[in-house]
C-alpha cells in the first residue's frame, strides 16, 4: 500500500509545484503584457516607479518558467521549493513597493521626485524650446488612469500579492511529505 501511495504523493507535490509555477507565469506574463499595452497602445506612459515595478516581472517570468520546466522534468524538490520561495519573496516585495507607490499617488507620503520623458537633442538649439514643450513629464505622484478607484500601482500591489500567495501555496504543497 505504501509503494503506491508514495509515487502518488510525489506526483501530487510535483503537480502543485508545476501548477503554482504555471499560474504565476501566466499572471506575470499577462500583467506585463497589459503594462506594455497601456504604454504602447493607449499611450499611458509609466513613471520611474512604474518602470521599477516591472523589474520583478522581468525576473519572475523566466524564473517561474524554469521552475515549471523543472517540475515537469523531475528536478529535485528542494530546488523547486527554493525557486518558488524566491518567486514569493520577489512578488511580496513588489507588492509592498506597489502599496508604497499607491500611497505616493494618494499623497499619504512623499515619494521620489524623479520624472521621465524623451531625451532632448541639444544639438538643435533653435528648436530646444519647441522640443521641451513636447516632452511629456510623468510624475510618480500623479495618477494617469484608475479603474474602480484603483491606480495601476494599486493593481500591481494586488497582482503581486496574488503571485506571492500562489507561490507560497506551491511551497506549502510541495514541502509536504
Amino acid at each position: 500500500m505504501t509503494s503506491t501511495a508514495m509515487p502518488s504523493q510525489a506526483r501530487s507535490e510535483a503537480n502543485a509545484t508545476l501548477t503554482a509555477a504555471l499560474l504565476v507565469l501566466v499572471v506575470a506574463s499577462a500583467t506585463i503584457a497589459g503594462a506594455w499595452f497601456f504604454q504602447l497602445v493607449l499611450d499611458i506612459l509609466p513613471c520611474p516607479m512604474c518602470l521599477e515595478q516591472r523589474y520583478a516581472y522581468y525576473t519572475i517570468i523566466p524564473l517561474s518558467a524554469l521552475v515549471a520546466l523543472g517540475a515537469a522534468t523531475g528536478a529535485p524538490r528542494p530546488l523547486l521549493i527554493a525557486g518558488l520561495i524566491v518567486i514569493a519573496l520577489i512578488a511580496a516585495g513588489n507588492s509592498v513597493f506597489g502599496v508604497y507607490h499607491a500611497g505616493v499617488e494618494w499623497k499619504f507620503w512623499q515619494g521620489p521626485t524623479d520624472c521621465t520623458g524623451p531625451l532632448v537633442d541639444f544639438g538643435k538649439a533653435g528648436s530646444l524650446l519647441d522640443q521641451l514643450d513636447k516632452v511629456k513629464v510623468i510624475r510618480c505622484d500623479e495618477v494617469q488612469w484608475r479603474f474602480l478607484g484603483i491606480s495601476l500601482a494599486g493593481y500591481n500591489a494586488l497582482i503581486s500579492a496574488l503571485m506571492a500567495a500562489i507561490a507560497g501555496w506551491g511551497v506549502v504543497r510541495s514541502a509536504k511529505g
